[in-house]
């Protein structure tokens, strides 16, 4: 395998996706949205109002009854504004935060494979020397990679929203909590991998980029399961769930990439594209 090539490919549609606007316009505005507007919001309200009332919700009361005690000894010994931020910002939220390695991971790969097919620019880059396999690689590390940069640096942009605007409550830097942690550097990497190769598998069978996209953003629902799983107390993201989760998920994208890679053939490739 000739990573000088995979190299290659990664970096040219790196920079092809820099074209498409509709890329980079939800790179940009998903994690200033989720990551910096929502927290700052909520926020803003804690500290303008200085009870926890105006952050009163049936889910975090929900999330209060059945917390179990590993969480409440993390927690320590926070007051009631407090307890309402760390549950909603370091709890409730932490869901959320894998919404972006998920869309963007698929997003950035739509384009890669049924995007570039679509523009008809993809018939040249079948005819090079590289194999079916290094082509699939470097496609899909152009999707990978930019996604949980992206990712990282949002979890940057939360962690420093979250100390500074909780400071005034807290008095201290009380985030990340330690569940953080896995999440971040296991969860969301697999989520990430999980889109690039459940987008690979529907670009095989669609012709658009946005049929691709719209198609793999289904995989929404895994995250939206986690968050109703935390509202009603079913399930919280402690460290070891947030282990076994990561787990399960890169199995899951292992499985997909490996279909992927059987069904990624330039001849099938240029035909569809012929068509």
């Amino acid at each position: 395998m000739n990573w000088r090539k995979i190299r290659i490919i990664t970096w040219k549609d790196i920079l092809e996706v820099r074209q498409n606007k509709s890329v980079v316009i939800s790179m940009v505005m998903v994690p200033l949205i989720i990551m910096f507007v929502l927290p700052v919001v909520m926020l803003v309200i804690a500290n303008t109002t200085g009870s926890a009332e105006a952050l009163n919700d049936p889910d975090l009361q929900m999330m209060f009854e059945r917390i179990p005690p590993s969480i409440a000894l993390m927690l320590g010994e926070m007051n009631e504004v407090q307890l309402s931020i760390a549950m909603l910002l370091g709890f409730l939220f932490a869901p959320m935060f894998l919404i972006m390695p998920l869309m963007l991971s698929s997003s950035i790969a739509a384009e890669s494979f049924a995007g570039e097919r679509e523009r008809k620019t993809l018939e040249a880059l079948l005819y090079t020397s590289a194999t079916d396999t290094e082509l699939f690689i470097g496609k899909a590390l152009a999707a990978f990679v930019p996604a949980v940069l992206v990712s990282l640096v949002s979890f940057l942009i939360y962690t420093i929203v979250i100390n500074v605007g909780g400071y005034p409550l807290f008095g201290y830097l009380w985030f990340p909590l330690p569940t953080w942690y896995p999440l971040v550097f296991w969860v969301m990497p697999a989520f990430a991998a999980l889109g690039v190769g459940a987008t690979v598998l529907i670009s095989a069978k669609v012709q658009t980029f946005m049929g691709a996209y719209q198609a793999s953003g289904s995989l929404v629902i895994l995250v939206l399961g986690l968050m109703v799983g935390q509202a009603s107390g079913l399930i919280y993201l402690s460290v070891w769930v947030g282990v076994v989760l990561g787990f399960i998920i890169w199995l899951a994208a292992g499985v997909l990439f490996f279909l992927a890679i059987q069904q990624f053939n330039r001849k099938a490739l240029l035909y569809q594209s012929a068509h």
